[in-house]
This record gives C-alpha cells, structure tokens and sequence, in this order.
C-alpha cells in the first residue's frame, strides 16, 4: 500500500537546492550546526571509547537548556570489553493526556581511515553544497535533530500532551548491547505508545535535487553474521599439501557468490518497489512496476538483483566481508575464515539462512558459526497520526503532492528490537538525498548542507503534531 499526502497546497514540489554560501541562519540553525560538528568530530566508532565523550557533551547542552538531572539517565554498557553509552533524556508532560513516544538514534558510527578519505573523516567541512564527514548521515544528524528539538521545545517552554523519550544508543553499528538494554527499559519504564526512529525514513530526491518520495522505514531485514573457517594440519609452504584451507574456503565463498536466495515480497515492499518504479523511466523503473505487478517476472528480477540499490529489496542476501587466513608466509594456512554477512527478509529466520549455506557450500570440513546475536522483527502497521504528522512536516518545508511510502530497509537499526518487544516503529529521519549519495559505511561520507538546514524543523512539527495541545 502506499499514502498520497493531499496538501492544502498545490504548489509543485520544490527543488531542494544547495545553500548559497555565506547565507545567513537563525540561532536555532547556528546552534544546531554547532551541535552537528561537535558529535560529528568525536571519533565514535568501536575501538576508540569516544562514545562518553559525545554523551558529556549531549548532556552538557541539555542541562542549560533547563533539563534536570531527573531527566537525564546515562548509563554504562560493555560490548565485548569495549566500554560505551547509553543516554535516555525524558521531556515531561505536566498533565499527560497519551502514553508517551520514544525517539532513537545512535551516537556511535562504522570507523574510518584518514588516509583513505579525500578529506579528514573526523572533521566537519562544507564544501561543494554538502557536509563532509563520518557520521554526517549515519547517524549524527538524527542525533543532532533530536537534541537541537528537545533543546528548540525546552526553550520555548513547550508543554507536550504526553512525555517524550529520547533514547540514544552507543553501539548500534557492533552489538547493539546499549540497544537492547535500553529497549528493554523502555519496555518495562516508558511503555511508550509507538516508536519514532531517526536512523531510517527520509526524502529521496531526483539527480536534479527534486523531491521524488518520502519513505517511512516500517520493517527492516534482519542482521545475521557467520564465520565460515577451514582447519588444517598445515606444514611447510616447500612441501604443498593436496588439501589447502585458503583454496577449500574460497571454494566454499566462491559457490555462495553464486547463488541467489529465492525472491521474496510483501505488501510493504511491492509497494514501496511500484512507488520508486513509477518515478523512473529507466530500465531499472520500468523492471520495478513489472516486478510489482508480478513479482515471478524473472526479466525484473534480474534487473532488481543487478542493482545493489534494489537487490536487498527482493530477497535475503548473503556477503562475505572480511577474510583471515594463515600464520606465515612460509607456512601452509593451518585455519582461513571469512565473514559472511547475511540481511534475512522477514519470516525467513536465521536458522533456515545458515542451513541453507551450508547447502550452497556442500562441504562438511567448512564449519559455521553464528557470531551475531540479533533479532527478527515484525513489520509496523502504519499509524494515520504518524502519516498526518511527517505529511505536516513535509508541508512546512514546501515539499507537495509526493507519495509517503512505508519500506524495509535492508539495513538494520536499534528499530528492530523495539519491534520485536510488540512497539510499531517508525523511521522518519528528515534527512533528503539523492540515492546512493550519502556513502554511509563508505568513504567520503555526506550530506546537503540543504538537506540539513531544511530538515532541522522536521522533528519539532512532528512532535508538535503528536504531542502538542489542541489549538483553539
């Protein structure tokens, strides 16, 4: 299914160009850009404990915009012998009218190498109409929209009709230890009504920067890791053996490389897929409306699995990710692993995923072992006061007449485990972008210094929207 937002007005949807540069900005803009640099040039990604470091400053700026410290809670996690944190910040209402919502994001970030970036991964630069750095997408800027709107509402004396609980994790993109404690708490302290998630949602724009859609993240793949690893005697490299582990591995990642898990739908994804194939009239959008009307098309599918912007929209996939193998250069590999990376589609389960690998390899010396511990999650049923109010905020920001689409993503998110406690979860990050340009995970990562700006009052009408007092 997928709903069509009816504005009051009917203007065309707006292009979302880059700022001009020298460009004058409100308090609010320059305090939120302030906070933005600060989180992003914290180096917060495993192996480096900074994560604290982004709390105390978090923390630091909500106790002068008025918050107590009843309403603040930190607390201390241990993922894998690496310290982190958790913050939970609490916007009491004075007379709550409706349970409360929980708002996610996470402080932590994938790492990166300087000397693999163009530009320095830990240091906010503006150039060429975006924001450089790790994090500027994934997910500082869902921190940042979430603090800068607390800190926005708490100034203006904003009272809500209900509490609003903004929860931030500290290592969403490893164990996601902080994640499922916290929504545990939540389960047990907040019991919110529903869960709104930063890390996911946003508005697509066109390769010419128009607003093509607005998707509302609803369900997500579930995240698995293995370690394939063959074992042998080894020896010496003068004396080759028959068997070798490095080449029984590669065989094994070279069979699973090959094959394709069968293709899968629901409603949500076949209308997510129709909505983004309606915006095209390319080869690729023209096999997503024929995928959408028969999903056994096998000529759309090929296309759909050819691009990595649709494949994880089609299927299970599985990815090896990492290698390791043999103690010497003279010595014969006594033991090679490989990471392989697996996104599940909801209902197919874990179990069956790896039983099915070790299928695919057909070698019983290749042993497997599940080194993930994550969740399945159901799909959230779409909510008509979460639609209204990301419908309200889009208006505000002059962008009509676009299709909101509920999705899957491919990824995964601290969303999952609050959907697996029975929570709808809903990712509405009010980030724009072009597809495939925000590089997360990857190098050179950004955002459009628009997309930041015209996004900073996505979070404040939403929360007014849902939590605000009835004018009049």
């Amino acid at each position: 299914m997928s709903f069509r937002i009816s504005l009051l007005a009917a203007a065309a949807a707006v292009s979302i160009a880059p700022i001009a540069s020298g460009q004058e900005r409100t308090e609010f803009e320059q305090q939120a850009r302030e906070i933005y640099r600060n989180v992003v040039e914290v180096r917060s990604a495993r192996g480096h404990e900074n994560v604290p470091k982004i709390v105390d400053y978090v923390v630091g700026e909500l106790k002068a915009a008025g918050f107590s410290d009843e309403d603040i809670e930190v607390t201390d996690y241990d993922n894998d012998g690496e310290a982190t944190q958790g913050l939970v910040v609490w916007y009491r209402s004075p007379d709550p009218q409706d349970k409360p919502i929980a708002l996610l994001a996470h402080m932590d970030v994938v790492d990166a190498l300087a000397e693999d970036w163009v530009r320095e991964p830990y240091k906010l630069i503006e150039e060429e109409g975006y924001f450089f750095g790790r994090g500027t997408a994934d997910n500082k800027y869902g921190v940042t929209s979430l603090v800068a709107t607390f800190i926005r509402l708490k100034e203006e004396g904003f009272e809500p009709t209900r509490d609003l609980v903004m929860v931030l994790s500290g290592d969403e993109e490893t164990g996601m230890v902080s994640t499922r404690a916290q929504a545990n708490w939540v389960a047990e302290e907040v019991d919110p009504a529903f869960v709104l998630n930063a890390d996911a949602g946003g508005l697509g724009l066109d390769d010419n920067g128009e607003p093509l859609d607005y998707g509302i993240q609803g369900a997500e793949k579930t995240y698995a890791t293995f370690e394939l690893t063959v074992t042998n005697p080894g020896g010496h490299s003068s004396a080759p053996r028959a068997d070798n582990a490095i080449y029984e591995l590669a065989d094994a990642l070279k069979k699973i490389e090959a094959y394709k898990f069968p293709v899968r739908y629901n409603d949500l994804t076949l209308a997510s897929i129709e909505a983004a194939g309606r915006k095209r009239l390319d080869r690729l959008g023209n096999a997503q409306r024929a995928f959408a009307a028969d999903p056994t098309d096998e000529d759309a599918i090929e296309v759909l699995r050819a691009n990595p912007a649709t494949v994880g929209q089609i299927g299970t996939t599985c990815i090896a990710t990492m290698l390791r193998a043999g103690h010497a250069e003279n010595a014969l590999p006594q033991s090679a692993t490989a990471t392989v990376n697996c996104r599940i589609f909801p209902g197919v389960g874990i179990e069956a995923t790896e039983a099915t690998l070790k299928d695919v390899v057909g070698n019983e010396d290749v042993q497997f072992e599940l080194i993930s511990d994550l969740v399945e999650s159901p799909e959230s049923g779409m909510r008509e006061d979460v639609l209204a109010a990301v419908e309200t905020a889009l208006e505000a920001r002059g962008v009509t007449d676009v299709d909101i689409i509920p999705h899957m993503s491919a990824g995964g998110t601290d969303g999952m485990h609050y959907r697996n406690l029975g929570y709808d979860t809903y990712g509405v990050g009010g980030a724009a972008a072009k597809q495939n340009d925000t590089f997360a995970h990857g190098l050179n990562e950004r955002l459009l210094v628009s997309s930041f700006y015209d996004g900073l009052d996505h979070f404040y009408i939403i929360l007014k929207e849902l939590a605000g007092p009835e004018e009049g």
